[in-house]
Order: structure tokens, then C-alpha cells, then sequence
């Protein structure tokens, strides 16, 4: 195989993505991945006037991007965002990127209900319908690529993450059932499970984040580019033969937990 052929596996010319809370962090950059790998993107979350920003940014000529409002604690709202995505972009929807999700910290004895609805209705519940309504979408055309993004904390216990790290294990087994359920239609469900991703947000690192660095082999957090590798694999016809596979993106911070 030469350099061009391996060039044609990772390109998603003619795909069409929607990357569900896109308006920042990881769910942003997986956007501009995809897009430059050659995708059609559409940029889903609750905060449109982010979303508008990004896709300028990323495509200033409009043809190739879009933002559409997607709260995936509200069902009423994901069939829309969908229906927006495949009108503005001109084509089916084949990749999803199951991105959206909370994240909430407190001792386990501590945590208060309305919490943990909040972390499940988002993390569990809304990833698992926006991912039924892409799957209903992709049985249609025969093809599709769903990567559920979980946690590395859904592989090891961690202190003051109970109902977070809960709701990302359970999303982590969806993927595998789904990924069952939907290889004989086509449709390839595959996770991925990042590690401490650094973000725009994050000026300064507490005592409690350089303690974790200095229990990760790599020494150092993630950025959203480390991901890129087994975001281009799940979503391109190199990861054409993988499905319920999980691919754990941590510096090794997994390990250290053994």
C-alpha cells in the first residue's frame, strides 16, 4: 500500500458528521478533525450563539459545516437537530460522535439526587437517545460510524466521581450492545475513553490535577489533538473491521490505577 492509498483509508470525503456538544473542548476539536479529514460537520449543542462562532471559524464559506441545537435532555429537540444537520449539509448523517456530557465531583455519601438525575439524564440517558435516533439513520442508508465518548474513569474507581463515573461504565456497555445489535446493519459503534483532556478553560492546575499528573506514566494531561488518532480510525474506513471496540486515550493513567 502506498502513501496515497493510506491517505484515501483515513479520508472522510463525501461523509456527513454530527458531533453532539460541539461548542467547546472536545466535542469542538473532534468538529475541525472531521472537517479536515474532508467531512461535512454539524455542530450540536445547547449554546447557539458558540456554535456560530465555531463553525465560521472552522468554515467560513458555510458549504461544508453548521451549528444545530441539540439539548439531549430534551428528546423533542433530536430529531430537529438532526433533520437540520442533513438539510443544511445535504446528505445523510453517517458519523456521530456521542459527545455530550457533565461532569460532577463529591464524596458518594454527599451527592444529592437532583446530581445524579443530572449526570444520568445527560451522560446515560441523552447519549443513548441522540444515539438511537442516529442509529434509526443510518439503518436507513446501510452505513454509519457511532463513537461514544466515555471516560477513563469508566475503567477504574476514583474518589468523588460515583455517579459520573457510574453513568460513563454504563455508557462504555451500551456501546457494546449496540455495537451487537447493529453490525448486521452496517453500522459500526465503537468507544473511546479519554483520560484527563486539558481545555481552553483551564488556566492554572490545582493541587488536586498535579497530583494526578504525577500519577500518570506520560507525566503530562492529554490535549484534544492526543485523540485525533482513534477519532480519524473509528470514523474512517481504517477502522472499517472494528466494532465494540474500546480505545483508551490516558497517558496511561488507567494503569497506574491497576
Amino acid at each position: 500500500m502506498d502513501t496515497k492509498d493510506i491517505g484515501e483509508l483515513f479520508s472522510l470525503q463525501g461523509r456527513t458528521a454530527l458531533i453532539s456538544g460541539a461548542s467547546s473542548g472536545i466535542g469542538l476539536h473532534a468538529a475541525q478533525t472531521l472537517f479536515a479529514a474532508g467531512a461535512s460537520v454539524a455542530l450540536a449543542a445547547r449554546r447557539s450563539d458558540k456554535l456560530a462562532e465555531a463553525v465560521r471559524r472552522i468554515d467560513p464559506s458555510g458549504k461544508r459545516a453548521c451549528a444545530v441545537q441539540l439539548d439531549v435532555t430534551d428528546s423533542s429537540t433530536i430529531a430537529p437537530a438532526f433533520d437540520a444537520a442533513e438539510q443544511a449539509l445535504g446528505a445523510p448523517v453517517d458519523i456521530f460522535v456521542n459527545n455530550a456530557g457533565v461532569l460532577f465531583a463529591q464524596r458518594f455519601v454527599e451527592q444529592p439526587e437532583d446530581k445524579l438525575d443530572w449526570l444520568f439524564d445527560t451522560n446515560l440517558k441523552g447519549a443513548f437517545l441522540v444515539a438511537q435516533e442516529a442509529a434509526r439513520r443510518m439503518s436507513r442508508v446501510g452505513r454509519g460510524s457511532i463513537i461514544n465518548i466515555s471516560s477513563s474513569s469508566a475503567l477504574r474507581a476514583a474518589g468523588m466521581l460515583s455517579s459520573y463515573a457510574s453513568s460513563k461504565a454504563a455508557l462504555l456497555h451500551l456501546g457494546s450492545v449496540m455495537a451487537l445489535e447493529l453490525a448486521g446493519k452496517g453500522i459500526r459503534v465503537n468507544t473511546i475513553c479519554p483520560g484527563n483532556i486539558e481545555t481552553d478553560m483551564q488556566e492554572s492546575l490545582t493541587e488536586f490535577e498535579q497530583a494526578l499528573i504525577k500519577r500518570t506514566p506520560m507525566r503530562r494531561f492529554g490535549k484534544p489533538e492526543d485523540l485525533d488518532g482513534a477519532l480519524l480510525l473509528l470514523a474512517s474506513d481504517a477502522g472499517r473491521y472494528m466494532t465494540g471496540a474500546v480505545i483508551t486515550v490516558d497517558g496511561g493513567q488507567t494503569l497506574s490505577w491497576m
